[in-house]
């Protein structure tokens, strides 16, 4: 059974940082491109960034380009999104997500067969 599980959102200050965690079981991650999308109140879901197998990244979103990182621990079945300089736009549900192919899908979230449950990110003073 194909999971993933995020954790590390909090409550930040602006300028902060925090590390988000996608846990993956049920399959092994290191075959697959995972990707972050995230969701705002009242907001459509939108693509962050995305990670290939060669860790190679795709982002989605040019408003976190220079302040977001994607990583992956093949060992460790785990994907990070590393945010810094948050603002308070960053505010939202984070999700890893992933449609098990090699290739990052795009930014469409409808593309997506496996979510996790969200973490919630909220940055603000």
């Amino acid at each position: 059974q194909v999971q993933l599980v995020e954790s590390g959102g909090g409550l930040v200050q602006p300028g902060g940082s925090l590390r988000l965690s996608c846990a993956a079981s049920g399959f092994t991650l290191g075959h697959y491109a995972i990707s972050w999308f995230r969701q705002a109140p009242g907001k459509e879901r939108e693509g962050v960034v995305c990670i290939r197998l060669n860790g190679g990244s795709t982002y989605y979103a040019d408003s976190v380009k220079g302040r977001f990182t994607i990583s992956r621990d093949n060992a460790q079945n785990t994907v990070y999104l590393q945010m810094n300089s948050l603002k308070p736009e960053d505010t939202a549900v984070y999700y890893c997500a992933t449609s098990l192919t090699t290739y990052c899908s795009g930014s469409e979230w409808l593309r997506y067969d496996y979510w996790g449950q969200g973490t919630q990110v909220t940055v603000s003073s």
